[in-house]
C-alpha cells in the first residue's frame, strides 16, 4: 500500500493487476486501483477536483484532470472516509501514477492540495 498525508488528509492507494481485462498481444495492460481518503483534521472537507499523471514503462507521459473522482466531489467529516475504485489502461506491463486533489475546507473555504502518493503498476509476477 502506498499512502501520503497532506494537512490532516492521508490517501492510501492499492493496485491490482487484471488480466482478464488486458492483452499483451495488443499491448493493453489494464490495472484497478482502490483509493481510500481518511480525513484525520479537525475541519470538514470537501474533494473539489483530480490531477493525474500517469507514465507507462517507455516513458510515455499522460495527464487526466477533471472535476471529483467517479463522477462525485464527496464532503469528507473529520474521522470519516471515502473509498472508491478506479482503473487505468497502460501498453506496457509496468507503469506508475502520482497527482493530487483539490481539497476545500468547509467552514471558510480555503482551498489545498492534497498529494496523491506515487504509486507502482505491475503484475505480481514481476516481483517474484
Amino acid at each position: 500500500m502506498f499512502t501520503a498525508t497532506t494537512e490532516g488528509v492521508k490517501v492510501s492507494v492499492q493496485t491490482e493487476f487484471q488480466p482478464f481485462y488486458s492483452n499483451a498481444k495488443q499491448q493493453n495492460y489494464v490495472f484497478s486501483y482502490k483509493i481510500h481518503i481518511e480525513n484525520e483534521s479537525d475541519q470538514t472537507v470537501q474533494l473539489l477536483s483530480r490531477h493525474w499523471h500517469i507514465i507507462d514503462g517507455l516513458g510515455f507521459h499522460r495527464e487526466v484532470i477533471g472535476d471529483g473522482v467517479i463522477g462525485v466531489q464527496p464532503v469528507i467529516e473529520p474521522g470519516e472516509t471515502h473509498s472508491y475504485v478506479s482503473g487505468c489502461n497502460l501498453s506496457t506491463f509496468i507503469g506508475k501514477m502520482y497527482g493530487i486533489y483539490v481539497m476545500e475546507r468547509v467552514v471558510d473555504g480555503k482551498r489545498f492540495e492534497v498529494k496523491i502518493p506515487e504509486f507502482m503498476m505491475s503484475p505480481p509476477y514481476l516481483s517474484n
